[in-house]
């Protein structure tokens, strides 16, 4: 992988950490989505307690991993909100990171190898598939040519 590519991925996953860890706690705490939607007919008290009407939100129960070590947005044990959230933001992202990885690294190309059962002995790949029968190198004559000149001039004759 070229230079470049490696500093857009690690700068890419810093980001990817910064929001994770840090501006993940600015989010809001009461959101507009599924939540709130769940409540419309419910009255709640200042902790989201539900005391009085009726909302499909009664009806909800625990999940099964709601003892899980990473249960509602923070990491179990860890006593300060800010840090709880924060590391569980970093610790999702850097999961994520791996399996990503790792799936790409499973799905990466492989070196292509000749078709015809020949390797070059002369220390060059082939580009059309086939080795020089002669035993000279097709780059011998000019060590500047570039594979696109010398494609193009083949292509021309």
């Amino acid at each position: 992988m070229k230079n470049r590519s490696w500093a857009f991925l690690a700068g890419g996953l810093l980001v990817a950490l910064l929001l994770a860890g840090v501006v993940s706690n600015y989010a809001s705490s009461h959101p507009d989505g599924l939540d709130s939607s769940l409540l419309k007919g419910c009255t709640v008290d200042a902790d989201d307690n539900i005391v009085g009407g009726s909302c499909p939100a009664q009806q909800a129960r625990d999940h099964e991993l709601a003892d899980s070590p990473l249960a509602d947005y923070g990491v179990r044990g860890v006593r300060n909100s800010f840090v709880s959230t924060g590391l569980s933001g970093v610790l999702g992202v850097l999961v994520t990171f791996a399996i990503g990885a790792g799936g790409f690294w499973l799905l990466r190309r492989r070196g292509t190898t000749p078709t015809d059962g020949t390797t070059p002995t002369d220390g060059t790949t082939p580009t059309d598939g086939t080795t020089p029968t002669d035993g000279t190198n097709p780059t011998d004559g000019d060590p500047a040519t570039s594979d696109d000149v010398r494609r193009r001039a083949d292509a021309a004759s």
